[in-house]
């Protein structure tokens, strides 16, 4: 069993809002760091064991580089190598792998998977996305917020689209950040009801994406069809069309809005080429921060 002083990161609401902010700051700094040609070190020797279910480039990218940075060093184990509680009782896996890595990083399907891991892991688990929750994105993304625009706390955030995971990580951000959640999602695709519910007043549901967005100071969207759903594509595409991000829905936002989109972006569905390229979007800085949050989150955990 994991111990009581063994932090995890599964979801936002696993670290409290000051620890949160001193990531971001830390972040902010790490980046300068990085910039500037600074070496720094802190987890030299230390291993990170990177599970991964679900494909990914940006995740496995911006983990491996950032222990690489710190002089540590990540294992990619890819679907074909793991077979989390297929093979092995997701328990065995844990004991074993914790025991010969520092941190374990996590991406894959039910969320349960990852909360019984690090219920039985004796170094930190991180949660790299599962269908529910993907809160190092929200790092990133608060972190571009804050770089561009300062603190985030009592601003309109409007998240257009499906209740998806990163809608969900939204939700949690708006209780530990501060900020407004409007969420624009169509009737049988809204977030899951307990964490829409568990926001309380900051989160409004509403299915018109103009209201969302009127005033909001900073747009979100994501793909309609997320990994294991490509053969619902066409109906979502379908259902979804009245809730893309163009120019005439960013016009209801406030005139500097920021707009982020956690990528890969489908240009031409969710999103517009016109949004996503043009003056409102930061999506490039919200990537790049991925490397930055996480490396402040792998000093944080570990150290």
């Amino acid at each position: 069993m994991s111990s009581t002083s063994t932090r995890h990161f599964l979801t936002l609401l696993d670290l409290s809002t000051e620890e949160l902010e001193q990531i971001i700051q830390r972040a902010i700094e790490l980046k300068e760091m990085q910039h500037g040609g600074t070496i720094h070190e802190p987890l030299k020797n230390r291993v990170l064991g990177m599970i991964f279910e679900k494909s990914s480039t940006r995740t496995r990218v911006s983990f491996e580089a950032g222990m690489a940075q710190f002089g540590g060093s990540a294992i990619f184990l890819s679907p074909r190598d793991t077979q989390l509680g297929r093979g092995e009782p997701i328990e065995d896996s844990a004991r074993v792998l914790s025991s010969m890595v520092d941190a374990v990083m996590i991406r894959t399907f039910e969320h349960e998977k990852v909360e019984r891991f690090a219920e039985y892991s004796s170094v930190p688990v991180i949660n790299a996305l599962t269908d529910d929750y993907h809160p190092c994105q929200l790092l990133a993304d608060v972190q571009a917020y804050v770089e561009h625009r300062g603190s985030i706390r009592g601003k309109t955030v409007a998240w257009i689209g499906d209740g998806n995971n990163m809608c969900h990580s939204y939700i949690n951000a708006a209780r530990q950040f501060g900020f407004r959640l409007n969420i624009a999602a169509p009737e049988g695709y809204e977030p899951k009801r307990e964490i829409a519910d568990a926001g309380g007043p900051a989160i409004t549901l509403v299915s018109d994406p103009v209201e969302a967005v009127s005033s909001a100071d900073l747009v979100v969207t994501d793909v309609w069809a997320s990994m294991g759903q490509e053969e619902e594509s066409d109906t979502r595409n379908e259902i979804f069309r009245e809730y893309q991000v163009n120019e005439m829905l960013m016009a209801h936002a406030n005139s500097d809005a920021l707009f982020m989109h956690c990528l890969p972006a489908h240009r031409g569905e969710e999103v517009s080429s016109g949004v996503i390229d043009g003056p409102h979007s930061v999506v490039w800085d919200e990537a790049e921060n991925r490397l930055h949050a996480q490396k402040a989150l792998l000093e944080f955990l570990i150290r």
